[in-house]
């Protein structure tokens, strides 16, 4: 068969390929050249040793190689790395072929949903399928070309599967497309069959020429940024949503400069914590249901949301209940007409940076009124005397008060230990957290300015990215002097904590804080909240009996799980790992502590007991979590739906 005149060419196989054309790949953002790809991650297997790992060795001066404990978790590891360096660069991950390549689905979906690239390479069954089914195979009767891999489909931005050599000379370029593109970009999957990897090819020379991917600013219509300075010149009590389109844009400055200019007050989501990096009256903290409440009193009562660079989740919108003004209007700024239009905003279509430097032309002259000044000041002192008593390690918290608590060793609240925390956080400084109570009290109650940056998965609300997400942002930001630290709770930590090897292995600097309270405690909250009872939350030993029965309708009570609280010891699993392991009491305890890790070689996990059941102010706005409309032997779920169903009535629609 006669094939294309490619000129030169190199023989390679198309592992061989894959690496050496992923290490010749350039990002460009505002004149800033950067290696796009700089490091690859993986565990090899059967599906994938003999192809990428054979291409990944033979290359490995050009593209160093991580060697991790779980696929997810090195995909989370990746995905940080590209949240850190704001998208320009990313990590390749490896794994073999099923259930190694679908432990990346989970990290696929967190990349896809939080816009952020990563580049995944799993290997796949053979594709010349003689063999017949090979180990780890998916069969699937109706459809033999379906494999394990098309399960990433539905969670990726892109996705191909390479049964011939030359298709790579069109599905790469095509995938980078796509990870140097804000607007498309996430989870992007390039699928390699156990046996094509291994398979070689005259590929042109050409192919691995450097390349230059820019990474676009687009810049906004004039039209469109006139539409909306006209409307937000009407408003007379406009607020501003900032999301992390806000950050990876790198507009800090533009949106200062519009808040300044203007007065108009800026509240961050979880993206965008952080978006605000100067202390001033107009910077309201957190929006919505893990939001600070005052901050959610002034959006009650705006007449205008601008929302920027935002997804504007349930979780900031308080399922659509907390724009309570009846003529509020919404107008936005987003590189992505997808996420601009929501809320039936009218909408400037463009980067962050150059869009808000363009809207503040428009705006010339514009201030708000004087008495929405008053007001957002007037709220923000409100907050900031909450949050400090709240934060307060010197006060001394009495446990009694708690319904429903078991007494513990614990003497600092949760909040507490935040406060050890932010006093001991520079400029430069990481704090990293992505699901159950910690993101949500760090958003509420942390202060991201002047440098101290807070690093939220809350997109995916993904247990189990924390950890290898230090990893990440450690890769990204080398610097020892500046300390990433991961805020989890027990639950999580038990429940992913293999990476900690990785960190150990590799020599990196970081700090894992581990609030011990027992549990999954955030969603105990929520159950009493919502269901009125506490059941299979916390980490209690079962009572004595039987498990299972015969039968369904054996007489007797089972044995639940409402006995003492599991004795964990996490700090002899962090020192099984690798890790240096302390378990502080108190707050000068745990300051200490800080203090003399601060400058550690390699990991540290600090264990603080802390009181569960203890929770920071609450935010004061509603969710859509909606209790059982039958509850039959459940009485206690009666008495918590009349308030769902209030918060239900106070549902609007924005289009």
């Amino acid at each position: 068969m006669t094939t294309p005149n490619y000129g030169e060419t190199i023989r390679l196989t198309v592992a061989q390929a894959v690496v050496k054309y992923i290490s010749a790949q350039y990002s460009v953002t505002d004149g800033v050249r950067k290696r796009f790809v700089p490091a690859a991650m993986g565990i090899f297997g059967h599906g994938n040793v003999a192809g990428l790992g054979q291409a990944l060795d033979q290359f490995s001066d050009e593209l160093p190689f991580v060697q991790g404990r779980n696929e997810q978790g090195l995909a989370h590891a990746a995905i940080a790395f590209a949240k850190a360096t704001r998208r320009t660069q990313i990590i390749a991950v490896t794994a073999s072929i099923g259930p190694g390549a679908l432990n990346m689905v989970t990290a696929a979906g967190l990349a896809t949903v939080n816009r952020l690239p990563v580049l995944l390479l799993p290997g796949d069954t053979y594709a010349t399928r003689r063999q017949g089914p090979v180990l780890q195979q998916l069969e699937q009767p109706f459809a033999p070309d379906i494999t394990a891999n098309d399960a990433f489909r539905p969670v990726s931005r892109f996705f191909d599967r390479i049964n011939r050599p030359e298709q790579l000379l069109y599905s790469l370029p095509k995938a980078f497309r796509v990870l140097a593109n804000p607007v498309e970009t996430g989870a992007v999957v390039i699928s390699l069959p156990q046996d094509v990897q291994s398979h070689a090819f005259d590929f042109p020379v050409a192919f691995f020429e450097e390349r230059d991917w820019i990474i676009r600013r687009p810049e906004p219509s004039q039209s469109e940024v006139d539409a909306v300075a006209a409307i937000i010149k009407k408003a007379k009590n406009p607020l501003l949503i900032a999301g992390g389109g806000v950050i990876y844009s790198s507009a800090t400055a533009e949106l200062e400069a519009l808040a300044d200019a203007t007065g108009i007050p800026v509240a961050e989501t979880f993206g965008g914590k952080g978006a605000v990096q100067k202390k001033a009256d107009w910077a309201v903290w957190g929006i919505g249901l893990e939001g600070s409440p005052e901050t959610n009193k002034l959006v009650n009562k705006a007449d205008l949301i601008i929302h920027v660079g935002t997804r504007l989740t349930d979780f900031a919108t308080a399922s659509q209940s907390i724009f309570k003004n009846p003529n509020v209007q919404f107008v936005s700024l987003n590189v992505s007409e997808f996420d601009g239009i929501k809320q039936g905003a009218e909408t400037i279509v463009a980067d962050a940076k150059l869009g808000l430097k363009a809207l503040t032309k428009a705006l010339a002259g514009y201030r708000v009124p004087a008495e929405w000044t008053a007001e957002i000041i007037e709220k923000n002192s409100v907050w900031v005397a909450a949050r400090d008593a709240a934060l307060n390690p010197n006060y001394i918290f009495d446990k009694s008060t708690l319904v429903g608590s078991q007494d513990t060793d614990a003497i600092l609240t949760q909040g507490q230990l935040i406060g050890v925390l932010q006093e001991h956080s520079l400029a430069g400084d990481t704090v990293i957290s992505g699901a159950g109570g910690p993101p949500g009290d760090i958003q509420k109650v942390w202060d991201a300015t002047e440098g101290r940056t807070a690093h939220l998965e809350f997109g995916f609300s993904c247990m189990g990215y924390e950890l290898p997400a230090a990893i990440g942002v450690r890769l990204a930001n080398p610097n020892p002097a500046n300390r990433v630290t991961t805020f989890i709770g027990d639950g999580t930590f038990v429940m992913a904590p293999t990476e900690l090897v990785t960190a150990c292995q590799e020599g990196l600097p970081l700090t894992i804080i581990v609030s011990e309270n027992h549990g999954y405690q955030v969603i105990r909250r929520l159950q009493m909240w919502r269901v009125g009872h506490n059941f299979g939350n916390e980490f209690r030993y079962r009572e004595p009996g039987p498990v299972v029965t015969e039968s369904a309708a054996a007489p007797g009570k089972a044995p639940r799980l409402d006995g003492d609280f599991l004795q964990i010891d996490i700090v002899k699993m962090a020192e099984g790992m690798g890790a240096e392991a302390y378990r502080p009491m108190t707050a000068n305890d745990f300051r200490q502590v800080l203090n003399d890790t601060r400058n550690a070689a390699g990991p540290v996990v600090i264990v603080v007991p802390t009181i569960p059941h203890a929770n920071l102010p609450a935010s004061e706005v509603w969710w859509d979590v909606a209790p059982a409309e039958v509850s039959n032997d459940s009485p206690w779920v009666g008495g918590v739906t009349p308030d769902y169903e209030a918060g239900l009535a106070t549902q609007r629609w924005h289009g």
